[in-house]
């Protein structure tokens, strides 16, 4: 009979210990988080510009806006709400409470319709109907660039922040952006131009999106549980009423007539991708690169994305984009180094961008 394995031939009770299997290979957290930076990077970029490309009518897009919304609300709930259901089921089970919309929302009622309101339909149905009037550099300087300015005034007023000098002035700069970018279109509406619409709608879905953020930090939230609170009340409530409206014809939507493959890329990049890989990729930046320098990565998103809408849409730069898109950029990269340590402290969600 052959010995064991392991045991030694002349004396069985000898035993050596056997061979250590090869160690599986694994990425390093530095690994890790340079790989989120640049999913994350090139998910934000990309939103901008296929967002354009998709709801400008005149670039042949065969959605709406309100479809678009309703492919990336599919597309992130078919992901996010089972997910939803099994944490509020876990928090039932340990006697934590049982969540809200039927247990979708690991979150309570008021708290879910506080944040999906501004953070779920608002933000959507404003940054999507922007896309229609504004060319994509409009929306680089006015969506993810002017969020950091929106986001510290609501929290001076709503949370008694303080400002300091050095974030001010960061600040200023993003104003000084915003107004080449948005007061050049203003100025052009009296001569027939309809941008500063797609400008005024960037803005106020800029600003829904950073009380969303301000509601995070007030109650504490973390990013998983917001980020589905957010999908399960905007589901809830925008998926039913706008299948009734796209069957009984009352709206000009195209969601059943345009070819699936379309459909199906909506909800996989706007939904899954958007709101799902991007937030997830958001929170493994915080965890290795840390608050600051993840809000320093993210500033790249205003000028790539505005780049790229050149490159792949054809669309100009004229100088006051240029410009803003500099001063923006400079803005958040100033004001996010004069962050004091306890900005470390803050929950990732109210930290992450807008996609």
């Amino acid at each position: 009979m052959g010995a064991r394995p392991g045991a030694c031939a002349d004396n069985p009770r000898m035993s050596f210990p056997a061979p250590a299997s090869p160690p599986s290979p694994r990425l390093s957290p530095q690994a890790v988080g340079l790989l989120a930076a640049v999913i994350t990077v090139a998910i934000w970029t990309s939103f901008i510009v296929i967002a354009r490309a998709t709801a400008d009518p005149a670039r042949g897009g065969v959605l709406t806006p309100f479809d678009i919304v309703y492919a990336r609300l599919w597309g992130a709930g078919l992901v996010l709400l089972p997910w939803g259901w099994w944490l509020s089921r876990k928090a039932h089970l340990a006697g934590q409470g049982r969540g809200s919309l039927g247990g979708l929302s690991p979150l309570p009622l008021d708290i879910t319709a506080l944040v999906g309101i501004f953070g779920g339909l608002l933000y959507a149905m404003l940054a999507y109907s922007g896309f229609v009037f504004a060319p994509a550099a409009h929306a680089s300087v006015l969506l993810p660039g002017s969020l950091p300015l929106w986001t510290t005034l609501l929290a001076l007023l709503l949370l008694g922040d303080r400002i300091s000098w050095g974030r001010a002035l960061g600040l200023a700069l993003i104003l000084g952006g915003d107004v080449l970018v948005g007061g050049a279109s203003l100025l052009h509406a009296f001569n027939g131009s309809g941008v500063w619409r797609g400008d005024l709608l960037f803005i106020g879905a800029a600003m829904a999106w950073s009380v969303y953020s301000v509601l995070v930090r007030r109650y504490s939230l973390d990013a998983v549980r917001a980020t589905i609170a957010i999908t399960a009340l905007a589901f809830v409530v925008y998926v039913p009423v706008y299948t009734v409206l796209l069957l009984g014809g009352w709206v000009n939507g195209q969601a059943f007539a345009a070819p699936w493959r379309e459909v199906l890329f909506q909800m996989g990049f706007q939904g899954v991708g958007s709101v799902v890989v991007s937030g997830i990729g958001f929170t493994k930046m915080i965890q290795h690169f840390g608050p600051v320098r993840s809000t320093m990565i993210t500033a790249v998103v205003p000028g790539l994305s505005a780049l790229s809408a050149a490159l792949f849409l054809g669309e100009p730069l004229p100088w006051n984009v240029l410009a803003g898109l500099l001063l923006v950029s400079a803005g958040i990269v100033f004001g996010v180094r004069k962050v004091v340590a306890r900005a470390a402290l803050a929950p990732t969600a109210a930290l992450k961008g807008a996609p």
